[in-house]
């Protein structure tokens, strides 16, 4: 029979040791629809990454650079955010992308 532990060499019960994140998951893979980003209309308000919850919103120098699709979900989040008169995301089935 092995030795029962005492308390001092148990771990803390409910302890959360650090948060979680979107970023430790990858979502693109069952994604259906994929956000497309136009250039030309964007205005780099980011309302995009602030909104996305996958962390697949890419800034850089407070301007968009593109998308993460191992973690874009295709929720179409960014695309409701984005501001109607920019229309700058909007979302197309993945079946007209090839891999």
């Amino acid at each position: 029979m092995s030795e029962l532990k005492g308390w001092k060499d148990i771990p803390i019960g409910g302890l959360i040791p650090h948060g979680g994140t979107a970023f430790d998951y990858e979502t693109g893979s069952w994604r259906s629809f994929r956000p497309v980003h136009d250039r030309d209309k964007c205005i780099d308000c980011l309302d995009c990454w602030f909104c996305c919850p996958d962390n697949a919103i890419i800034a850089e120098d407070q301007k968009f650079k593109g998308f993460d699709m191992m973690h874009c979900k295709g929720c179409g989040i960014c695309a409701k955010v984005c501001p109607p008169k920019v229309g700058a995301i909007t979302m197309k089935p993945e079946s007209e992308f090839e891999e």
